[in-house]
């Protein structure tokens, strides 16, 4: 049977699965405690290189494996513990298979302000509402830090119909804003959301 709208029987069917699946999913704020860091490193590696293995345009490039992906979220950590990043990881399981960042360090002039940052799921998980998930959750956290407008980019077309339809504002798109892990240029969206006033 072949869906043809998203009102179809199978599209409802596919959101039954999903709905069903993400409620296995636990969500979770990171800690900098070593014995956290030690646990949750090797999986949130795994999840980040897979999904640059994957094309996604987050900030490096083709080669990037597991052990730099290890490096990349040491530093994160750091910026846990100094209160600068809300680190959000999604499990299935004991397995973190999701994340995603709140960037807390803004301005002066911008206290009211955070960034959505590198959500990602890996491939072997996606389509079961993590991200959803995830983002949900990163609203919770912002609203908790007194954050009332939340930014974000994407360079991925499913990535943005998922923000469109939990109700960010698509502001624009940057031609060339940056590279795919495979060296070609790609454009960028930028999204917004209010949270609160």
């Amino acid at each position: 049977m072949r869906c043809a709208s998203a009102r179809s029987p199978c599209a409802s069917a596919r959101r039954r699965r999903s709905s069903v699946a993400a409620a296995a999913v636990t969500v979770e704020a990171l800690d900098a405690d070593p014995k956290t860091v030690r646990g949750a490193l090797p999986d949130l590696a795994a999840v980040l290189a897979d999904c640059v293995a994957g094309g996604a345009s987050v900030g490096f490039m083709e080669g990037f494996g597991v052990a730099e992906a290890a490096l990349y979220f040491k530093r994160v950590f750091e910026d846990v513990a100094d209160g600068k990043v809300v680190l959000l990881a999604a499990r299935q399981g004991k397995k973190i298979v999701g994340t995603v960042q709140l960037g807390l360090e803004m301005m002066p002039n911008q206290p009211h302000r955070a960034e959505v940052k590198k959500l990602l799921v890996h491939r072997s998980a996606r389509g079961a509402g993590i991200g959803e998930r995830l983002m949900g959750d990163v609203e919770r956290f912002a609203r908790h830090h007194d954050r009332t407008l939340l930014v974000l980019d994407t360079a991925n077309a499913t990535a943005e119909r998922l923000y469109s339809r939990l109700g960010w504002v698509r502001v624009g798109v940057i031609p060339d804003y940056a590279l795919l892990p495979n060296g070609d240029f790609c454009d960028t969206t930028l999204f917004f959301k209010r949270i609160g006033s």
